[in-house]
């Protein structure tokens, strides 16, 4: 049974992959309800500061309006209400490209679901990324191109890299050296996993997701 999908659609560069089942929410993060609108799709809730918007459209929409001066970005706020509606898998549209801060912002989001024990990922035109927690990614035989890995915790431990062109067997990456960088698909089933820490992968858009 397909699981229930949180979809978050901020301001930054677009993919048009977006795609809505029954039971899934969408939350439109201030001017990301522009690419939702250019698409023919309706938000559920619009949420933000209204920094890229001018402001709540007209249309009936249910609105969440932010202080401009605050700590959460309107993505983590996002997220949040996806979380509190009892989403675990979270798809983070319109979060790259534009300012770098941004994108790491985002990157973070990511990181934040992990710690929640959901699952979350990050389009981006060329790559998907995806953060796990003493987790594991698994890929089907389908997926082609590049895939790296990459140590956000100062030491993830016990990573394991299966059906790629490397393999890692119970290996430790730091947050200093980019050991995971360029590994590639096989045309086999792979896994990636770590017994203890916080993996950022990422890998090159042949699929939706795995």
């Amino acid at each position: 049974m397909r699981e229930q999908i949180c979809h978050i659609v901020g301001a930054g560069e677009f993919c048009p992959v977006f795609r809505r089942h029954p039971g899934d929410y969408v939350i439109a993060a201030d001017g990301g309800l522009r690419h939702l609108s250019g698409m023919g799709f309706k938000a559920d809730l619009l949420i933000g500061d209204f920094d890229s918007l001018s402001g709540p459209p007209d249309t009936p929409i249910k609105v969440v309006t932010l202080p401009k001066e605050k700590d959460d970005t309107d993505m983590l706020a996002a997220v949040r209400i996806g979380l509190k509606k009892g989403y675990r898998r979270f798809h983070l549209y319109g979060g790259t490209g534009g300012r770098l801060d941004h994108t790491l912002a985002n990157i973070q989001c990511l990181s934040f679901l992990a710690d929640q024990g959901a699952r979350g990922v990050l389009f981006d035109r060329q790559f998907l990324l995806s953060v796990i927690r003493n987790d594991s990614l698994r890929f089907d035989r389908k997926q082609r191109g590049y895939v790296s890995a990459f140590s956000l915790s100062d030491r993830s431990e016990g990573v394991w890299e299966k059906g790629l062109r490397y393999p890692l067997e119970n290996a430790t990456l730091t947050n200093a050296f980019p050991l995971g960088v360029s590994n590639q698909f096989t045309g086999e089933k792979s896994e990636i996993s770590v017994g203890q820490g916080t993996l950022l992968i990422l890998w090159q858009r042949e699929s939706e997701e795995p």
